[in-house]
């Protein structure tokens, strides 16, 4: 009996840290569960899971393990210091399962205290109804590299086995930049086949994107049948860097950065703006492959982080318009700061250095 007591007591301290542990986890994730709904057998079915870091020390996602073969986990960006995010990927094997299937997944994550390896754990789920009947042929839509303003065109065969019947009735997207052509090309003995072509516009926005058309059919039992439709269109307008961080800058104080902004071909930038009037901007007007932009920020308003969008027009048309972003931090004045500090301020920053150092990690202000 006490060799009992011994051991459930044991027990309960070993699951104490892991309970506190799964609570700072699960934090960083907005969301921990995701329907694949009902899919078609050998569509690729990809679920991505964000990963925040809103701590002050850096986190690290060691791993991910399933509880099922009918999902494969994966971990993109490991490192994650204050502010970044990773992401944890639950790929739904559809060419191998059928029916309904699910998966718990744990991700096991750790951070550095003081030389000390502190980790927790937290779990994700993920569910879905893959059809036997219907198949994809490729598994998805993708258009890789595409030329912003050149038209692009995939296809993909659906074929189904079941009753003569089976019909799709629509082709239903949320985005305007696709048109969808849709031709049966067989139907007997059971077997249905039909061909989708999907054409990318030449108007479509230049950068990735991830969007998913969905095959209504009359199947009263399951009416819909995702199909993702991703890829990327290489802009013709391009700015580098397209984060431009202008560092610290004391109240009062000015800082510049320049860019460079390349096309396919020679043209003339007509305007540089944001909302923001602290920002300048220095431009040529000739016509040109590549120009070189100035930007400068004044610090003339109040102390604290500064994010703002900038957005380039050229002479090509509106939709060959260009974006960067741009990041400062004003700091105050030090001789405003020394003989006149705002009551409260030092109790807010003694708060924030405690949590620094606390188990879990010090949580912080979210962006």
């Amino acid at each position: 009996m006490r060799w009992l007591f011994a051991a459930i007591f044991c027990i309960a301290a070993l699951a104490a840290p892991t309970a506190h542990a799964e609570a700072w986890v699960a934090k960083m994730f907005a969301e921990r569960e995701h329907n694949f709904g009902t899919v078609a057998r050998g569509a690729d079915t990809v679920y991505r899971f964000p990963v925040k870091n809103i701590y002050k020390q850096d986190v690290e996602l060691v791993s991910v393990r399933s509880s099922c073969g009918c999902t494969t986990p994966s971990l993109e960006n490991k490192l994650l210091k204050t502010y970044d995010v990773g992401y944890v990927v639950a790929r739904f094997n559809t060419r191998t399962f059928t029916g309904l299937h699910g998966a718990t997944l744990t991700v096991e994550v750790r951070w550095n205290d003081n030389g000390r390896v502190r980790r927790g754990e937290t779990q994700l789920r993920v569910d879905g109804n893959i059809r036997g009947d219907v198949v994809f042929k490729p598994g998805a839509i993708q258009f890789d590299a595409v030329q912003q303003g050149s038209p692009a065109e995939q296809r993909v065969e659906v074929t189904y086995a079941g009753r003569s019947t089976w019909r799709i009735v629509d082709v239903r997207g949320a985005s305007d930049d696709f048109e969808v052509e849709l031709k049966q090309k067989q139907r007997y003995s059971g077997l249905v086949g039909y061909e989708l072509l999907v054409r990318l516009k030449d108007t479509a926005a230049a950068g990735y994107f991830n969007e998913q058309l969905v095959l209504v059919t009359n199947d009263n039992q399951n009416p819909r049948i995702p199909i993702h439709v991703a890829g990327r269109i290489i802009p013709q307008i391009s700015v580098a860097p397209e984060s431009v961080l202008l560092g610290d800058v004391t109240l009062g104080g000015q800082v510049s950065k320049k860019v460079i902004v390349r096309g396919k071909k020679p043209f003339r930038i007509l305007s540089v703006e944001c909302d923001e009037d602290s920002f300048q901007f220095k431009v040529d007007d000739r016509a040109s492959a590549l120009h070189v932009v100035e930007i400068v920020f004044d610090a003339k308003k109040d102390v604290g982080n500064v994010k703002q969008t900038i957005h380039i027009a050229t002479d090509l048309g509106e939709e060959f318009r260009t974006t960067l972003t741009a990041y400062a931090k004003v700091l105050p004045d030090k001789t405003e700061s020394e003989t006149e500090a705002p009551a409260g301020e030092a109790e807010a920053e003694e708060g924030s250095t405690a949590g620094a150092a606390s188990e879990p990690p010090g949580q912080v202000v979210s962006q």
